[in-house]
């Protein structure tokens, strides 16, 4: 069961439990797209996707394993967690309340380790080389810049948008993909690089794009080259599914499938995962002549979901 995040005695403790209703209306949803990553040896950038539809959010409160660690307004999506211990793994969950002060479920578990410390490190990395990107439709751009050096290591790269920062990736990465963007918008973006004592780059140049205008549906971030056909087994009927990844910043490791307007079942890779073309087959019944639509979407790396591919119709025994 998952740990559950509630509010007790001076707001410091999260514990299993029900879902709190304060009496009051409907709990929001649980949040989704958690991610952590750790930024030193001392804190862990935690993001999620924020809701909507459903109650208003007033704020979202984050738990590390059974303690509450911090909480955002409910605009805000992203938190950094310090005063952690170096060489630790942690457990995050967030947990959103309602303007009415009801407390919805605990997301999905997010893990992070923090690198070990480095004592007496006073020097920052260096900044980030050239910094480039482009616009990944109405809702995206894709980042990218080259390697920052540091006399212990580069922990991780923070991302800003003008002053305020937005992602974080680890150190061994060099791109990040931005979700969320309004279409037709003009945006500046800089990168810097963290070392595990906190010690923070001086930042890159920035990188000016523009969203495309309009809305494409988040179609620059959705799998591609979608095909589906159907084949029967053993007397049953399955979907053969196969797509080409989108262009994210990291490899795709999550995916959620949609049959027939509902969500029906996700896929996550926890071996090899594929760069190029991925597969999936999936039972949906016994009868023939039956017409099912379906299409998939990716979790990209910060989180978010992406766009949905084109939508495929397949028959049963067709």
């Amino acid at each position: 069961m998952p740990v559950l995040c509630a509010s007790l005695l001076l707001l410091t403790s999260c514990a299993r439990g029900a879902v709190d209703d304060g009496g009051d209306g409907q709990p929001p949803r649980a949040p989704l797209g958690i991610t952590a990553v750790a930024g030193s040896a001392t804190s862990v950038h935690v993001m999620w996707t924020r809701l909507s539809g459903g109650p208003e959010i007033t704020r979202y409160e984050v738990c590390r394993g059974t303690t509450k660690a911090g909480e955002v307004p409910g605009d805000e999506h992203m938190v950094d967690i310090t005063r952690l211990e170096p060489s630790t793994t942690y457990v995050f969950t967030v947990r959103a309340r309602s303007t009415g002060g009801v407390l919805g479920p605990a997301s999905r578990e997010a893990r992070a380790t923090t690198p070990a410390a480095a004592a007496d490190d006073a020097r920052a990395p260096s900044r980030p080389g050239r910094a480039s990107g482009r616009a990944v439709g109405s809702r995206a751009v894709r980042l990218a810049w080259g390697r920052s050096t540091d006399d212990r290591g580069v922990a991780s790269y923070d991302i800003y948008q003008g002053g305020s920062k937005i992602h974080s990736v680890g150190g061994g990465r060099t791109t990040a993909v931005i979700t969320g963007l309004r279409a037709g918008r003009r945006y500046a973006f800089t990168v810097r690089a963290r070392d595990a004592a906190g010690n923070l780059s001086p930042a890159s140049a920035a990188v000016r794009l523009t969203t495309a205008p309009g809305s494409d549906d988040g179609r620059g971030t959705a799998p591609t080259r979608f095909r589906a056909t159907a084949h029967r087994a053993d007397g049953a009927y399955y979907l053969d599914l196969s797509w080409v990844p989108p262009d994210a910043d990291s490899v795709v490791t999550e995916y959620r499938i949609h049959l027939d307007g509902q969500p029906a079942t996700s896929l996550v890779w926890g071996g090899t995962v594929p760069r190029t073309t991925a597969s999936y087959s999936f039972y949906v019944g016994r009868e023939a002549g039956v017409t099912h639509r379906v299409r998939i979407r990716a979790k990209l790396p910060d989180g978010t979901w992406g766009g949905f591919s084109p939508e495929r119709t397949v028959t049963t025994g067709g």
